[in-house]
C-alpha cells in the first residue's frame, strides 16, 4: 500500500512537472540536445568485433620453455621475444616460405602470394593463427587439403584475395573465419560442416547471393557479417547462439514471420541499405527482449516497427517515416513501465518534430540523443 501511494505521489509530480511545458511541444527534444552536446556522444557507431590481427601479438617468452632455436627462413623475422612467431609480412613475396615446427603464429598478409601448396603447413602442426589477408590467392593454386592437418588452428585470416570458394579441409578447431572482401558468389551447404567451433565469421565485401543451409550445426556461433554483398533474403538456419548479425547493404525486402523468435541472444542487429518496407516485416519482428542495437536505416519503411523496451540504440535514418507512434516503444506506460531507449535517429524521413506527442517523454525518459 506504502508502495502505491509513493507510485502516485511521483505519478503527480511528473505530470506536473510535464505541464508547464504544455505550450511548447519541443520542449524535451530541446532538454534532449542540450544535454546530449554538453556531454557529448553517449554511442560508438561501429562493429563490435575485433576485426583483425595486431601485428606484435605472440607468445610470451616464458610461454616457450624449450631452448630457442634459430630456424628460420631468411625472407622472415623470428624475434627471440616471441619464439613462436614468424613475420614475413610486406616483403612482396609471391610464394609461401618454410615454416619451422616450433611455430604457432604466422604472418604472411601484404605480399604476393597466389598459392598455398600442398604440405606447407606440414612441418608446423601446432599453428593457431594463420594471417594471409592482402595477397593474391586463387581457389585453384590452394592444395585441397592444406588446413585439414592444423588441429590447433583457431584464427585464419584469408580477406582481400581473389578467392571464389570457401577453401576445403577447414579443420574443426577453428574459431575465427576471415573471408571478407573476396568474390564469393555462395556459400555451398557443406563449406562450413564440422566447424562446431566457430565463434566468428566475417563474410562482407563478396558477391553472395545465397547461403543455403551453410549455417547449420554452427552450434558456437556467435558473429554474423554477411554486410555488402547481394542477399535477397535473410540467411536460413541461422544458430540460436548468434549475438551480432550484420546483413547491412543487400537487396533484403522481407522478413519471415517468427524469424528472431528464437534468437534469445542476440545484441546486435544490422539490416540497414536494404529494401525492407513495412509490408514485409511481421508484427512483433523486433520485439526480441535480448536485442540492444538495432539498424534499419536507410531503406523504405513509413512506419517506426514495434521494438522492445530493452532496446537501447535504434537507427531509423533515410526512411520514409510519416509519424512519429510512442506505441511502437511502449505499448502503454506508466512510472514502471518505460523504454530504456539511449539513442533514436529519425532524421531524412518524412516526420517534423513538432509531430512527436509531448507525453512521449514519459515512454522515452532514458532517451539521452534524439535526432529528427
Amino acid at each position: 500500500m506504502k508502495w502505491l501511494l509513493l507510485a502516485l505521489v511521483v505519478g503527480v509530480l511528473w505530470q506536473g512537472s510535464l505541464s508547464q511545458y504544455e505550450d511548447d511541444t519541443l520542449w524535451w527534444l530541446y532538454y534532449i540536445r542540450s544535454r546530449y552536446y554538453s556531454s557529448g556522444p553517449s554511442y560508438y557507431y561501429g562493429p563490435s568485433y575485433n576485426y583483425g590481427p595486431s601485428y606484435n601479438y605472440g607468445p610470451s617468452f616464458e610461454e616457450y620453455s624449450a631452448p630457442i632455436s634459430t630456424d628460420c627462413p631468411g625472407e622472415c623475422d623470428c624475434p627471440p621475444s616471441f619464439p613462436t612467431a614468424m613475420y614475413c609480412d610486406s616483403r612482396n613475396l609471391q610464394y609461401l616460405p618454410y615454416v619451422p615446427s616450433r611455430m604457432k603464429y604466422v604472418y604472411f598478409q601484404n605480399n604476393q602470394i597466389t598459392g598455398i601448396q600442398e604440405g606447407a603447413f606440414e612441418n608446423a602442426t601446432g599453428l593457431v593463427w594463420i594471417a594471409l589477408h592482402n595477397n593474391q590467392l586463387l581457389n585453384e593454386k590452394i592444395g585441397r587439403k592444406v588446413f585439414s592437418k592444423l588441429r590447433s588452428l583457431e584464427r585464419l585470416y584469408l580477406n582481400h584475395n581473389n578467392l571464389t570458394r570457401v577453401p576445403a579441409g577447414l579443420p574443426r578447431s577453428l574459431r575465427e573465419l576471415h573471408l571478407s572482401y573476396n568474390q564469393l558468389p555462395r556459400i555451398p551447404n557443406n563449406a562450413l560442416e564440422g566447424l562446431e567451433n566457430l565463434t566468428a565469421i566475417h563474410l562482407h565485401k563478396n558477391q553472395i547471393q545465397d547461403v543455403g543451409f551453410a549455417f547449420k550445426g554452427l552450434k558456437s556461433l556467435i558473429f554474423v557479417d554477411l554486410s555488402n554483398n547481394n542477399l535477397r533474403k535473410v540467411p536460413d538456419f541461422l544458430p540460436d547462439t548468434v549475438e551480432q548479425l550484420y546483413l547491412e547493404y543487400n537487396n533484403i525486402n522481407t522478413i519471415p514471420v517468427e524469424y528472431f523468435k528464437n534468437f534469445k541472444n542476440l545484441q546486435y542487429l544490422r539490416i540497414s541499405h536494404n529494401h525492407l518496407t513495412n509490408d514485409g516485416i511481421p508484427s512483433n519482428t523486433f520485439n526480441t527482449s535480448s536485442l540492444l542495437e538495432l539498424d534499419l536505416s536507410h531503406n523504405r519503411l513509413q512506419r517506426i516497427p514495434p521494438v522492445n523496451t530493452n532496446l537501447e540504440h535504434l537507427y531509423l535514418q533515410g526512411n520514409q517515416i510519416q509519424e512519429f507512434s510512442v506505441g511502437s516503444f511502449c505499448s502503454f506506460f506508466d512510472i514502471t513501465n518505460f523504454s530504456k531507449l539511449q539513442v533514436l535517429r529519425l532524421e531524412g524521413n518524412e516526420i517534423r518534430a513538432n509531430a512527436i506527442p509531448s507525453d512521449s517523454s514519459l515512454c522515452l525518459r532514458r532517451a539521452n540523443y534524439i535526432e529528427i
